[in-house]
């Protein structure tokens, strides 16, 4: 897998836990060390552990991945996970603003992600209308 699909893939598991704010940093032309930052944010522990776990158990079960180092904790409230190509960075939102990665890798630009289009929920029939109907007086 190419190191944009990964960091493609991180993002979206990061969000399958509701992770807050992810950016994904492309420094290919400015690192020699990794191409791709993803840079999440959790709101306690328990969030970040979450965040973390969903990307490690799902690139592990769906793509055989395993990140080459961990580092940091939750309690310090910032994890960083290695994958060679593609870095994730999972931090409070308290800790991400005092370290700034993004005004750090400024010079680095975000990877735009598209949005899935949401699935239409309600119950509007194939045939349309939904509308209210006008009772008329005959």
């Amino acid at each position: 897998m190419d190191s944009r699909k990964l960091a493609l893939h991180c993002r979206e598991f990061a969000d399958n836990k509701k992770a807050e704010d992810i950016v994904i940093l492309d420094v290919r032309k400015l690192s020699s060390v990794t191409d791709f930052f993803v840079v999440a944010s959790g709101t306690s522990e328990p969030h970040l552990r979450a965040i973390i776990d969903e990307v490690t158990d799902k690139l592990r079960e769906d793509h055989s991945l395993r990140p080459r180092a961990v580092d940091g904790s939750t309690h310090a409230a910032w994890v960083v996970l290695d994958y060679f190509d593609v870095i994730v960075h999972v931090m409070a939102a308290g800790v991400r603003e005092r370290y700034n990665l993004e005004g750090l890798w400024g010079d680095a630009p975000q990877l735009k992600v598209r949005k899935k289009a949401a699935k239409p929920t309600g119950a509007l029939s194939a045939g349309g209308g939904g509308g209210a109907r006008r009772r008329v007086k005959s």
